[in-house]
């Protein structure tokens, strides 16, 4: 239990009834490995889970996330280093990480390192050839640094006997269609066997962190039709192969077994933020006029279109993090601790590389990464990694299961 995060879920009115909850510790810049006067380092929660586990079994959960030229198609998380710093991500930042995880002091305790999110995926979906391309994604495939760095990541990390490493294989509404599962597949293998790794070093993959995907839409499944017309069809599932977020991780994983990855491949999915509970949780199928109306009727994710992914409005809390909660999923997670912002709603200068993302703002229109719809985000957030109090009270409010 990350301390920080639960001191400011504990402090909102009703926080309480969460802020024991397990939650990532996001090491997002080299300044956060050592911490400062106001906030914890790496050795500051690896002694505090010392503490938490006493006799018995702890897991930390870590995230990796400092990237050169990290977020090339989101401006909202965008990084510290730029595009060709791969050396200082190696020696100022992975190295530093690796000696802290590697002291004996703490080889009693189970550190689960998720290696950096949002980044892979985009050397698939976001390059040249692709409507939803941008030149610092081509910058990244070219010069080759995101498969090196997360190579090299993963060699020193997984060459410590108590670290797990989970690579981070995006959410369905990103990768689930044809022209990108598998090609992305294929890329993590790559990465994992970059800057001499080897697919030892990878313990498993996690899916949908910081997102919104549901966990399991329960009303309607991929092989359902509407008057002779295919869900996928419809103007929400868009072609995908999958509707949810366990069908998706289950899928990849057996294709990530059949590239030669451990056959004890394990999964992770973030449901942080993946609930949508509340009064308007839809309790039956929607009607059968058409397949929009059948399948907008009864989804569960209310997000006005997959690719919608800051601070979404109506979303609740999801299932509570538990260990082995389906065949091939090792865990859910709340790998993005909830009430922390995905990014600000407007321009705010700042030191630490973030910039201003449209999709942050709820007046935006959309672009083709969202089919040109509204963004879906809430009004007036702070910088990403911010708290972010109106959210986490939403959060809250529409969980599910309920609170």
């Amino acid at each position: 239990m990350n301390p920080e995060w639960a001191a400011k879920a504990a402090a909102e009115p009703g926080g309480t009834r969460i802020s024991n909850q397990p939650t990532g510790v996001w090491l997002d810049r080299i300044a956060a490995v050592n911490g400062s006067a106001t906030s914890m380092g790496l050795r500051a929660h690896l002694d505090e889970a010392l503490r938490q586990k006493g006799s018995g079994e702890l897991v930390v959960q870590l995230v990796i996330y400092n990237l050169p030229g990290r977020d090339c198609a989101a401006l909202a998380a965008n990084g510290e280093l730029g595009p060709t710093e791969i050396g200082r991500y190696k020696t100022e930042y992975i190295d530093p990480i690796a000696a802290i995880l590697a002291d004996s002091k703490y080889a009693g305790l189970r550190i689960v390192t998720t290696v950096e999110i949002d980044s892979l995926p985009n050397l698939v979906t976001n390059v040249s050839g692709r409507p939803t391309a941008t030149a610092n994604c081509d910058v990244m495939k070219a010069n080759g640094n995101y498969i090196t760095g997360v190579g090299y990541a993963l060699k020193k990390l997984g060459a410590i006997g108590n670290v797990y490493n989970y690579v981070d294989a995006g959410h369905h509404g990103w990768l689930g269609w044809d022209d990108n599962f598998g090609a992305s597949a294929e890329l993590f293998k790559q990465a994992a066997t970059a800057e001499g790794s080897t697919l030892s070093n990878v313990h498993g993959f996690i899916v949908n962190t910081a997102n919104y995907s549901a966990l399991k839409e329960d009303h309607f499944t991929i092989n359902d039709s509407v008057n002779g017309v295919s869900v996928r069809q419809s103007k929400w599932v868009d072609w995908n192969r999958y509707t949810d977020e366990l069908s998706y991780a289950q899928a990849m994983r057996a294709k990530l077994v059949s590239l030669g990855f451990d056959s004890n491949l394990g999964m992770l999915i973030d449901t942080s933020r993946n609930g949508w509970g509340g009064a308007a949780r839809p309790t039956a199928a929607g009607p059968t006029t058409t397949v929009d109306t059948y399948v907008n009727g009864g989804k569960y994710d209310r997000r006005i279109h997959l690719g919608n992914w800051c601070n979404q409005s109506g979303a609740g809390l999801g299932e509570r993090p538990q260990a082995a909660p389906a065949a091939g999923i090792d865990a859910y997670v709340w790998m993005k601790p909830p009430g922390e912002s995905d990014g600000a709603s407007k321009e705010i200068p700042n030191n630490e590389g973030k910039g201003f993302d449209r999709m942050c703002d709820p007046t935006y229109t959309g672009n083709a990464r969202n089919g040109n719809s509204m963004s879906g985000a809430l009004p007036d957030s702070p910088l990403a990694g911010q708290w972010f109090s109106a959210q986490f009270q939403e959060l809250m409010k529409n969980a599910h299961p309920a609170l």
